[in-house]
């Protein structure tokens, strides 16, 4: 065991609850979306009237509810898996999965992503960027920047996830890695 170990455990609790809060408030917007998509077929076919700012929001809300919920998912271990061996793996060889491939792909991934898409937000930011349709949202830049939102809260979670992986590796007799383990198995039996 080394002393970063405590830290770490209590990275992964910190980040673990964060990412809760954040996919519970989250998922609200759900039923927002319902609401407004009835509001919608209610006004366009019993009023006869529509409203494309309406339709804009749904679009907003919808793109919000999904960058919002990635690193929840990922938290939750709910994202999908290609692969046919890894629900057959022990608990350190899954933990090696994840921890090779929070390094090889999932880091490289979201700085590029972070990288690239600074200039695309800041440039949406500089001119107040809003929708391009007449009577649309004027506030486009506010939406991109839920791409850096949802950058930040999945990087957030895969140096979790690293974290993680590599307590399970090196000190899986510690408490603290026992409790993540077991908190782990109770989330996954979670149901919103």
């Amino acid at each position: 065991m080394t002393n970063i170990t405590p830290a770490l455990v209590q990275f992964v609790i910190k980040q673990n609850q964060f990412q809760k809060s954040i996919g519970h408030l989250t998922a609200w917007l759900a039923l927002s979306l319902v609401l407004l998509s009835a509001l919608i077929v209610v006004l366009r076919y019993g009023f006869n009237s529509g409203s494309i700012a309406l339709q804009e929001t749904i679009l907003y809300n919808h793109a919000i509810f999904f960058m919002m919920g990635m690193a929840y998912t990922l938290q939750q271990d709910r994202h999908v898996r290609v692969d046919v061996f890894y629900s057959q793996m022990s608990v350190s060889r899954q933990a090696w999965v994840n921890l090779i491939g929070g390094f090889v792909f999932a880091l490289p991934t979201l700085i590029f992503l972070l990288w690239v898409s600074w200039g695309y937000v800041s440039g949406s930011w500089a001119i107040q960027e809003g929708s391009s349709e007449a009577g649309g949202l004027p506030y486009l830049y506010l939406l991109k920047t839920f791409i850096l939102i949802m950058g930040g809260l999945m990087l957030l979670q895969v140096l979790a996830m690293i974290s993680e992986s590599y307590l399970q590796i090196t000190a899986p007799d510690h408490d603290g890695v026992k409790a993540l383990l077991v908190q782990k198995q109770s989330d996954r039996k979670e149901m919103f």
